[in-house]
């Protein structure tokens, strides 16, 4: 009979636990996480080559977010896809998206441990987005479309949505790249 040694009883519980873990990750791989985007989508039409991003409609307090996250889907479209983007809706283009900035908010998310101070939040902005074409048959629609992320903040929190912060815009940018992708994606 042979006598097992404490170190050959952790040698056996650490390959046991990494064959566990290589079972689990494999398994997580190739089921998905089965993760999407709430609302519908179709595959965008091969003859779409117009598309008109009129200015968002703002239903918050704070002061042109609508205009800013418009200018940045606006580049975003222009810089990653193929189609034409007019500011306005006209009878040439092959489709529209509309938004509403429904909300527009920073919270706190993790603090200074030597000063107290906040020195990270999430901003979360929730929208309603609809893409039609010509003939007014939805191409996307989310009607609560929302985005999250974490930034850092280099002074106060309430100071995040100011109209000329540089981190309002990193997040419009943010924004416009998730939304962008969504759409292109057809979720």
């Amino acid at each position: 009979m042979k006598v097992r040694t404490g170190r050959s009883i952790v040698a056996s519980l650490a390959i046991m636990r990494s064959s566990l873990a290589i079972a689990v990750v494999a398994v997580l791989t190739l089921t998905g996480c089965g993760y999407h985007t709430a609302g519908h989508a179709t595959r965008l039409p091969n003859n779409l080559h117009t598309l008109a991003v009129p200015a968002f409609v703002n239903q918050t307090q704070i002061y042109r977010i609508e205009q800013i996250l418009s200018r940045q889907v606006v580049r975003e479209f222009v810089g990653r896809t193929r189609y034409q983007v007019v500011p306005n809706e006209t009878d040439s283009a092959d489709a529209t998206l509309k938004g509403t900035v429904l909300t527009a908010a920073a919270a706190p998310l993790t603090y200074d441990a030597h000063t107290g101070r906040i020195s990270s939040a999430v901003v979360t902005v929730t929208m309603k987005v609809t893409l039609t074409d010509r003939s007014g048959r939805v191409l996307f629609e989310n009607q609560n479309y929302t985005f999250r992320e974490q930034y850092q903040v280099s002074r106060e929190v309430t100071s995040f949505f100011e109209e000329e912060t540089p981190a309002l815009e990193r997040m419009a940018q943010d924004f416009a790249r998730s939304l962008v992708s969504d759409v292109m994606e057809a979720f």
